[in-house]
Formats: structure tokens, C-alpha cells, sequence
């Protein structure tokens, strides 16, 4: 079974498929080519292509498409040096 490709960008692009109305403003202004209209008249992302870079979701009129950033694992018990926190 083919797993899908997860952007190597760190953060992920959700579509809230409820909200969408299927104006078509996110693909006319993806960067990248990477959305199109699903069977359903709704956005979708292409995983091969989409680097979450956000454009999409500014110019959303209806707030369907989000840009959340990932957290990235921390390490607080191997910190030394300045940085470290006592």
C-alpha cells in the first residue's frame, strides 16, 4: 500500500472540507500548482507538490484552509552550555 508523501516543511496545510465552497481562489493562486477540485467540488492538496506555504490560505474568503506548524521534538534534558535551563 503507497503511503502518502508528507511535506518536508515544517507544517501541514488542512482544508476544512465543510467550509469549502469551491470558489477556486486557493488554486488560482497556489505558487505551486499543488491544489485542485476533487470530485465533490472541493479543494485538495497535492502531497508530491505542496510545500504549506500559506498563500493559499490568505487568500481563502472563507477561512477553509489552514497552515498549522508542526512542533518540533525538544531535547531539555541534553541541553549544555549557555542555553541551558536550570
Amino acid at each position: 500500500m503507497a503511503q502518502a508523501k508528507r511535506s518536508s516543511s515544517n507544517a501541514d496545510l488542512l482544508i476544512n472540507r465543510d467550509w469549502c465552497k469551491g470558489c477556486g481562489i486557493c488554486i488560482a493562486f497556489c505558487p505551486r500548482e499543488a491544489l485542485f477540485m476533487d470530485e465533490y467540488n472541493k479543494a485538495e492538496k497535492d502531497l508530491d507538490k505542496c510545500t504549506s506555504c500559506g498563500v493559499c490560505e490568505t487568500f481563502c474568503p472563507d477561512f477553509a484552509i489552514a497552515v498549522i506548524k508542526r512542533r518540533l521534538p525538544t531535547n531539555a534534558g541534553n541541553q549544555t552550555g549557555s542555553d541551558a535551563r536550570q
